[in-house]
């Protein structure tokens, strides 16, 4: 039973740090590609990879996306 407790504490100290990066970033444009551009543009900046969770239309447009590393 201790094994499992501890193959289980070592597992969760692996992934923490991956999970404990995720950031959130958003960018305003008045079109898709300029909007993720500025995402992209931060993205590079952090030394990250991002994931675009939403982009809205309105009047512009409002994309939100996720940093990891």
């Amino acid at each position: 039973m201790k094994s499992i407790k501890t193959f289980a504490a070592v597992v969760a100290l692996t992934i923490l740090p991956f999970a404990s990066f995720a950031q959130s970033i958003t960018a305003t444009d008045t079109t898709i590609d300029g909007a993720e551009a500025q995402i992209a543009a931060q993205a590079h900046k952090a030394g990250a990879s991002y994931k675009v969770t939403e982009a809205n239309f309105n009047n512009g447009v409002h994309m939100t996306a996720e940093l990891t590393k």
